[in-house]
């Protein structure tokens, strides 16, 4: 089993990496926590696949537990969603001494590390996420968050799960989109952090390749946000970087109702825009952009989206999180493995998109 401490200056935390984990979740759950009542938040596709296999691995290991299932897709990560998870805690008297575990993808991790984060004024979870995207990103760093109708992850805080448990494995039930979808946050990390990641993604040959690697992939990605999250735990330096594509992906995610575009190929969309527009502008190496679509098309991913409305784009953007008063961080390349913050006046915004 592969192993990574994530060390916070006020936190500790283990993140697992083993093919098969999942059927030993009752075993590993029992050496970090010592309670007894165990309450699981996942939505209703992983829980047809994966919802029994917990419950069981607890009870043989002595653990009380109850379920609550959620609709899957991002819509269920909503403030309404949110009071329903509240409701539901309370009713199986859910306890700071109890423990919450996010069985699922992004949507799951974040409404779960929310819901955990604020009742009670704080319920220990630990994430076991299901998902590509989650395994690499979103269930490590502490952030946890819910949507409101005007944007994307505008209710959050940081809040770190007790551990972190990754099953490959569980990548073999996800559908072609979703497992691109993932892909689209390694290209990210190899784009900002690692070109020899990057390199890798080119040279792979297809889905069967990626899934044969896809343990040391999963290991890549998460060193290197766990790097970045123990020099910027807050998200006010380098773990922006981290946020290369998403200014402009989360903006289409939202103009298109959460319904067209998965989070990842927003992304993608972001990054090839974003890289394109900055090597016209000369502060990116020339050549960088192209390699991104190239590896966006070679993973079915789509590097554009024409017929937007810029306004209602640039609308969105300026109720991005990265806003402060007047001027927005934005996070560029230099080259293909080298990213770089760059702070702008939120009005040349425009020339980036």
């Amino acid at each position: 089993m592969n192993s990574i401490v994530v060390n916070l200056s006020h936190k500790t935390y283990p993140l697992y990496i083993k093919r098969g984990l999942i059927n030993e979740i009752g075993i590993e759950i029992a050496k970090i926590y010592t309670g007894k009542k165990v309450l699981i938040i996942t939505d209703e596709n992983v829980n047809k696949l994966y919802g029994k296999t917990v419950e069981i691995s607890l009870k043989i290991s002595g653990f009380n537990v109850e379920t609550i299932v959620l609709e899957p897709g991002e819509k269920s990560k909503s403030v309404d969603v949110l009071l329903n998870v509240y409701n539901d805690l309370l009713d199986f008297k859910v306890t700071r001494g109890d423990l919450i575990i996010a069985l699922g993808g992004g949507v799951v991790g974040d409404l779960t590390g929310f819901a955990a984060s604020t009742l009670l004024r704080g319920i220990p979870f630990v994430q076991i996420p299901t998902s590509l995207l989650a395994q690499v990103d979103s269930s490590i760093g502490g952030k946890v968050a819910v949507d409101l109708a005007r944007g994307k992850n505008l209710i959050g805080s940081f809040y770190h799960p007790q551990a972190v448990f990754i099953d490959p494995n569980v990548l073999k039930t996800l559908s072609k989109t979703f497992l691109h979808d993932g892909l689209a946050e390694v290209i990210k990390y190899g784009a900002i952090k690692d070109i020899d990641l990057f390199l890798k993604l080119e040279n792979l040959k297809d889905d069967d390749d990626v899934l044969a690697n896809i343990d040391n992939i999963i290991y890549q990605c998460c060193n290197i946000k766990k790097d970045i999250v123990e020099i910027d735990e807050k998200d006010t330096g380098d773990r922006m970087m981290l946020n290369f594509g998403h200014t402009l992906g989360h903006s289409i995610e939202k103009y298109f109702n959460y319904e067209k575009y998965t989070h990842g190929e927003a992304v993608g969309i972001g990054m090839y825009s974003i890289t394109r527009k900055s090597e016209e502008l000369g502060l990116t190496e020339v050549g960088s952009a192209e390699r991104i679509k190239k590896i966006l098309i070679k993973y079915n991913l789509p590097y554009e989206v024409l017929g937007l409305d810029r306004d209602k784009i640039l609308q969105a953007i300026s109720l991005d999180k990265k806003n402060d008063k007047d001027t927005i961080n934005i996070i560029l390349l230099k080259k293909l493995g080298d990213a770089f913050i760059k702070n702008i006046n939120s009005s040349l915004m425009n020339d980036y998109i």
